[in-house]
C-alpha cells in the first residue's frame, strides 16, 4: 500500500469489490500518513473500482416495496447501503482528485472515508441478518453523476455533493427510521443514529471547505450556491428539511430561508 494519503486514496478508489474497499480504507487509510498536498495526481482508468453488482438503472426504473415485507425492508437496507458505498468512493475522490489545500483539508476526509466505510460495514451486516446482500437489488447513480459533472471544480464538488446530495440524507433520516422502528427494526434505526450523528460531522466539513474556498475567491457563499446549482443542472430541493440537523451542520440563516424559500 502507498504511504501517501493521497495517492493511497487513488489505489483504494480502484478497488472493485465495496466489502473489500471499506476494510482497507478502514485498515490502511489513517491520519499517520505523509499527506503530499501539492502533488498532481493523474487521473486513470478504472474510477471509481466498482463490482458487477449491484446493477445500476434509471431511479424511475427502481420498485418501490411494503417495508413491512421482509424484502421491502431488504430493499430499503439496500438502499441505504449503496449510498454508503458511493460516499466512500466520493471521500476518496476528494482526497486524490484536487490538490493544493491546506492539509487539515485532506484529514477531514480522511475521517469522513473511515466513517463511510464503517458505515457500509455496518448496513451490510445488517442486510445480511436479514438474509441479503449488498448486490440483492438494483440502485441508481445519482451521487456519483454529480461527482463526474463536478470533478474538474472543488468549489461546484463541494457545493452540489456533500453540502446538496449527502445533506439530503440529514433531511431523510428521521422518516426512514420511523419506518424501521414502525416494523420493529430496532437494530436498523440504532445504526441510522451513528449514521446521522457522522453525517452531521460529514456535511459540517463540506460546508467549512466551502466557505473557506469562497472566502479566498471573494465570492457570496449563497448567491454563489444557487449560481453552481443551476450551472451543474442540481435538482431543486423540496421538503421537509432537517432544520436541527442541517444547523448542526453549520448551515446558517441565510442558507436556510433561500433553502425553505
Amino acid at each position: 500500500m502507498n504511504n501517501s494519503t493521497r495517492r493511497l486514496a487513488q489505489e483504494l478508489l480502484l478497488i472493485h469489490s465495496p466489502q473489500e474497499k471499506a476494510a482497507a480504507v478502514r485498515q490502511h487509510l489513517v491520519p499517520a500518513l505523509t499527506i503530499d498536498a501539492a502533488a498532481v495526481i493523474g487521473e486513470v482508468p478504472g474510477i471509481p473500482g466498482r463490482s458487477e453488482r449491484p446493477l445500476l438503472v434509471h431511479p424511475s426504473q427502481l420498485k418501490a416495496r411494503a417495508v413491512g415485507t421482509r424484502e421491502g425492508r431488504a430493499s430499503l437496507i439496500h438502499a441505504l447501503t449503496h449510498i454508503e458505498a458511493n460516499a466512500v468512493n466520493l471521500a476518496l475522490d476528494v482526497i486524490w482528485r484536487f490538490d493544493g489545500m491546506p492539509e487539515r483539508f485532506y484529514l477531514d476526509w480522511l475521517r469522513v472515508a473511515r466513517e463511510e466505510a464503517l458505515h457500509f460495514q455496518l448496513l451490510r451486516a445488517h442486510l445480511n441478518e436479514i438474509g441479503f446482500d449488498y448486490g440483492d437489488f438494483p440502485a441508481h447513480d445519482g451521487l456519483w453523476e454529480m461527482a463526474e459533472k463536478t470533478k474538474g471544480d472543488l468549489l461546484a464538488r463541494l457545493a452540489l455533493v456533500p453540502r446538496t446530495l449527502e445533506a439530503r440524507g440529514l433531511d431523510a433520516s428521521p422518516a426512514i427510521k420511523n419506518k424501521l422502528v414502525s416494523v420493529g427494526d430496532r437494530q436498523g434505526a440504532d445504526i441510522l443514529d451513528i449514521i446521522l450523528r457522522d453525517e452531521i460531522g460529514h456535511v459540517a466539513i463540506g460546508n467549512r471547505w466551502y466557505r473557506h474556498l469562497c472566502n479566498l475567491k471573494g465570492l457570496d457563499p449563497v448567491g454563489t450556491y444557487a449560481a453552481l446549482s443551476e450551472a451543474y443542472g442540481a435538482k431543486a430541493l423540496k421538503g421537509p428539511f432537517n432544520l436541527e440537523a442541517r444547523r448542526a451542520a453549520g448551515f446558517d440563516e441565510a442558507e436556510l430561508a433561500q433553502l425553505c424559500a
